[in-house]
């Protein structure tokens, strides 16, 4: 009866009834009774006291119970969007909150009732989460260009030839993705690791096609970022720091600007690379942020993306093949003279505005086998990019290149450079850009871009003084392209979305390629266009990582 009577009333006036008659024991005195006469002023001053320490102590003790419980602003912090990991900074699983007066106090059963997590693996401190996609992709082209999933942006098939009097229509799920990022926090440095692969990259040797669509597994992404106050560090396989971002300079997917688009080739004009290297940033503040990177380098000849290669001095076009990365053959076997240096400087004054500039630089060397002789020549270009939001949901992107001798980074379209008569290389000028808007409202995204390559004509004499070679002469092939043009839309649709279950979108892109040569021959045509669409099922797999204060 006693408890239950203390239980309904509460306990803090029985403490403070409890107080009072024990207040004058703690002094040596017998208890006062209530028939007794009033205490003196000092005893009950005495008394006062003693029932604001123990006040105290109970407001103490409630503060520790209350600190034993989950911390709302850790629990409750939403997990980001599906797919959408976008952010250098290390995602740590919540620490279990403890006190420090001594043993930690039981959580409530009710607190214990949690919402389960996106998909994890917790491994001491380290958190790996998984990322990617399943991808079903649809491609119709009025051409037989016989690329599947990707534009080649300059080998679209003129229409006097029998692929271009062709259509094709395609089902493949290449550009499914598979990979994981790694979180973890050592010794006061925040560092993540990003690994992702797809099955673009070719095919096995006993993919028939018919049976079986056998296609190799390819790596795409592996790098390390280490991370201390206002210093980064990246190193591995990432997306080249000239390609445009989003926010600041990072290296995730989710910060970067490759277009929304469903082609695996992205842009016709997008500035862009994957590639070995190493970048040290320098963040002065949250708004500013400076990159210096070091990039492996290709003596690029073209060939890549389709796109034509420059005609070779004949004394030269076997003696000197061997130095040149033309036709997607030679690759690691070229002599490249050191890393691309590229530099790049981004600010963002808010979460609706992104603005860059960047640069880029690199060197050719040639030996001459002939006349033993050896040349050198540095190239360079630069862009500026800008991610401007103009109302909520509506943003411009815009982003602009030009180069002497930086063709590769147009994704192979227009070579580095053409060689002369006597061995030296002379470097072609090349441009590009990629303009739109993007608009999301809800679960829907919608884009429009026009993308668009120039590439300049240089031309020289071969060594009879009267034969043209180089890129854009008078009576090249039609594959030495002067412009190369691609205008596209499209709709992204995400029925559902749950960091715990994934999410199911659909795509659909329309995009219509045209491309003019330096030259056409009399009787051809003077150019060639294509139109592309693709329909595409994506299921993203679950696991966004959820975002933790600090």
């Amino acid at each position: 009866m006693f408890m239950r009577t203390i239980g309904r009333r509460g306990i803090k006036p029985f403490i403070v009834c409890a107080l009072t008659l024990a207040a004058p024991l703690a002094n040596g005195q017998a208890p006062v009774s209530a028939s007794q006469a009033p205490a003196s002023s000092s005893e009950i001053e005495q008394l006062r006291q003693m029932i604001l320490e123990q006040q105290r102590q109970i407001d103490e003790l409630k503060r520790t119970i209350g600190a034993a419980k989950p911390d709302a602003s850790v629990a409750l912090v939403p997990s980001r969007g599906v797919g959408q990991i976008a952010s250098t900074a290390p995602v740590l699983p919540p620490l279990p909150a403890v006190t420090t007066l001594g043993t930690p106090l039981p959580v409530p059963q009710a607190a214990a009732a949690e919402p389960p997590s996106p998909l994890q693996i917790k491994l001491g401190e380290a958190t790996i989460t998984p990322v990617g996609f399943m991808d079903l992709t649809n491609t119709y082209r009025s051409t037989n260009a016989g690329s599947s999933l990707q534009t080649n942006f300059g080998s679209i098939p003129y229409n006097n030839t029998v692929a271009g009097r062709l259509s094709e229509d395609k089902l493949s799920a290449a550009n499914s993705r598979i990979g994981f990022r790694v979180d973890a926090k050592v010794k006061g440095l925040n560092v993540l690791g990003y690994y992702e692969g797809d099955f673009v990259g070719g095919v096995a040797g006993n993919n028939t096609q018919v049976s079986s669509n056998s296609l190799l597994y390819r790596i795409r992404l592996y790098w390390i970022d280490v991370r201390k106050g206002k210093l980064e560090f990246l190193a591995g396989q990432s997306w080249s720091m000239l390609t445009p971002n989003r926010k600041q300079i990072s290296a995730l997917p989710g910060d970067l600007f490759y277009s929304q688009v469903v082609d695996v080739n992205y842009m016709n004009g997008l500035t862009w690379g994957r590639i070995p290297g190493a970048r040290f940033l320098y963040h002065p503040t949250e708004k500013i942020t400076f990159g210096l990177s070091l990039e492996n380098s290709a003596q690029y000849f073209g060939g890549s993306g389709g796109g034509g290669t420059p005609t070779l001095p004949a004394a030269l076009s076997t003696p000197i093949a061997g130095e040149l990365d033309q036709n997607v053959a030679n690759g690691v076997a070229t002599p490249n003279v050191h890393p691309d240096i590229i530099a790049k400087l981004a600010f963002d004054p808010s979460s609706k505005v992104h603005f860059e500039v960047a640069g880029v630089e690199s060197t050719v060397k040639l030996f001459n086998p002939i006349t033993q002789q050896y040349f050198t020549k540095a190239g360079g270009g630069g862009s500026i990019n800008a991610n401007v939001e103009l109302m909520p949901g509506l943003r411009l992107v815009t982003n602009n290149f030009w180069s002497d001798g930086e063709g590769r980074y147009l994704f192979g379209v227009v070579p580095d450079f053409i060689v002369r008569a006597d061995g030296s290389p002379s470097l072609i000028h090349a441009g590009s850009t990629v303009s739109g808007f993007e608009y999301a409202r809800k679960n829907s995204q919608f884009y429009a871009y026009y993308g668009g390559i120039y590439a300049g004509r240089n031309t020289a004499l071969d060594a009879n003084g009267t034969t043209r070679i180089g890129y854009g002469y008078q009576g090249s092939g039609n594959g030495q392209n002067k412009t190369t043009q691609e205008g596209t839309f499209g709709w992204t649709q995400t029925w559902w979305r749950d960091g715990k279950y994934g999410a199911f979108q659909t795509m659909f892109q329309y995009a219509y390629f045209f491309r003019d040569p330096w030259f056409v021959a009399p009787g051809a045509p003077k150019n060639t266009h294509e139109n592309a669409v693709w329909f595409n099922i994506r299921y993203v797999l679950p696991g966004s990582a959820p975002t933790i204060k600090y």
